[in-house]
């Protein structure tokens, strides 16, 4: 497959699953009514949860439209494992095996995120699955935003390389904090997730923006025609 095409397919699906992640979040939140979704107080995962009218860890749950946030969770790790195996194609030798080990391993951490749901029924198989799935997912999403920032070989800006090591980092200190308040955990499991989806985006947009540039920057081809 020629640069032409897995280059700006890679950079695309990754804007795109950052998109449709924002978008079908939100479309679940304003679903969850009664109480209203908190943004700082529920996690994500309780947008997933399928049973209504239940209390877990203190929060009540109800999402009616569980079923969107359960397909947006297994197909942002679709999505974002075939944009990094696509965008790994820059990147050489052992660090380039990493990658996309990361890639993978996030895919299938968030697919079983959205299989199996951070259930108020208590401790048990499906939910051990959820929570590992997830922790295997942030882990690796943010590791792979660090590693476009400390890896020089694509040849990203400066500002883009540090701008992937920050965020990257302060998305494995958010989630890491999120047991520290039941006030704030919301924000905080946010800020490990949002890390990687901002990462997506804005790394999308970068190259992108880098081919459309080169091709404006060609020079435009003189037709011989004949006297």
């Amino acid at each position: 497959m020629s640069s032409r095409v897995w280059l700006p397919l890679g950079a695309a699906v990754l804007v795109l699953n950052a998109v449709q992640w924002v978008v079908n979040e939100a479309i679940t939140a304003a679903a969850w009514t009664d109480p209203p979704y908190d943004y700082a107080t529920n996690y994500i995962s309780d947008l997933g949860v399928p049973e209504c009218g239940t209390r877990f860890q203190g929060r009540e749950i109800c999402s009616p439209m569980h079923s969107l946030m359960n397909t947006a969770f297994m197909l942002e790790g679709i999505l974002f494992a075939i944009g990094i195996l696509l965008l790994s194609r820059l990147v050489t030798g052992r660090a380039r095996r990493v990658i996309i080990t990361l890639a993978l391993a996030h895919g299938v951490g968030m697919v079983l995120v959205g299989l199996f749901h951070g259930s108020p029924d208590g401790p048990g198989p499906g939910l051990a699955l959820h929570v590992g799935g997830a922790g295997v997912g942030i882990l690796c999403a943010n590791v792979i935003a660090i590693m476009a920032g400390a890896l020089r070989s694509p040849g990203l800006p400066r500002a883009y390389r540090a701008f992937s090591i920050a965020v990257g980092t302060l998305g494995l200190i958010g989630v890491a904090l999120v047991g520290v308040s039941t006030s704030t955990a919301g924000v905080l499991e946010r800020a490990g997730v949002y890390s990687w989806l901002l990462w997506s985006a804005v790394t999308g947009t970068l190259l992108l923006g880098r081919l459309v540039g080169r091709y404006l920057r060609r020079p435009a081809a003189v037709e011989n025609v004949p006297a």
